[in-house]
């Protein structure tokens, strides 16, 4: 199996979205076109209403992903820890279809012997050291968020200095939302380190609406641009995507 392209939208918001089409239904489709979509819902404190965040699950499996609840204070690790989480269950999912085409149709990474299963998870681990991987971190900055946004940052960069530990090569982008004309404000573009969002995320305003739906889609229009996949995709090795991931 080659090494690809793993392409996932990390989603942090406290839920309650409001505005737009059913952020699930677009998660759905962003799975469709080989984006995961993970979300992490934050909570203040265990005073919080959680009612609000029901929606992160529903988001996340409709998106093939990842969903964690956590109190602001455990964000940094939740962060690494989903993403990374996301990346082994893709690359279990790319790998339960090539069994599938070796074994037959009947066969999957379950099915196997104990023995077997290990081999092909050490496989999966190697992947997800050495495979490329675009982050796309979308991040709610409704008035709810507001005192929230500074943990964020924090998260993000630890997230970045975690993640560049590995082989193969990263790039971020974050985007929040609402944006002020647009569904989502482009915050910082593609680039293979987060540190530089420590300068741009003091400038972030939170307040207003919580359109998540409309976000995701146009969240989900920022993968592939032709100058991305020049810079970042090499020619002598084919995606994962094109596996259907």
């Amino acid at each position: 199996m080659k090494k690809g392209t793993l392409k996932q939208i990390l989603l942090i918001t406290d839920g309650c979205s409001n505005k737009g089409e059913d952020p699930s239904a677009v998660a759905a489709l962003a799975f469709q076109q080989g984006i995961t979509v993970n979300v992490i819902g934050i909570m203040e404190d265990q005073s919080e209403d959680p009612t609000g965040l029901q929606e992160v699950e529903e988001i996340a499996l409709s998106g093939g992903g990842v969903s964690q609840i956590v109190y602001k204070q455990a964000l940094s690790q939740t962060v690494q820890t989903v993403t990374k989480q996301a990346m082994t269950q893709t690359l279990q999912g790319v790998v339960n279809q090539e069994l599938k085409q070796i074994l037959g149709p009947d066969q999957s990474l379950e099915e196997l012997p104990p023995e077997q299963r290990g081999e092909v998870m050490e496989v999966v681990e190697d992947l997800g050291e050495t495979c490329d991987l675009e982050v796309l971190v979308l991040v709610d900055t409704s008035a709810s968020m507001g005192n929230k946004i500074h943990t964020v940052q924090e998260a993000l960069i630890d997230l970045s200095v975690s993640l560049n530990a590995r082989i193969g090569r990263n790039r971020f982008s974050i985007y929040a939302f609402p944006g002020k004309r647009k569904d989502i404000n482009k915050v910082l573009d593609w680039s293979p380190k987060l540190e530089s969002i420590s300068s741009v995320f003091p400038k972030l305003t939170s307040g207003g609406i919580t359109p998540t739906g409309p976000a995701l889609k146009e969240a989900m229009y920022q993968f592939g641009k032709k100058s991305l996949k020049r810079s970042f995709m090499r020619e002598d090795e084919p995606g994962i995507e094109e596996a259907g991931y």
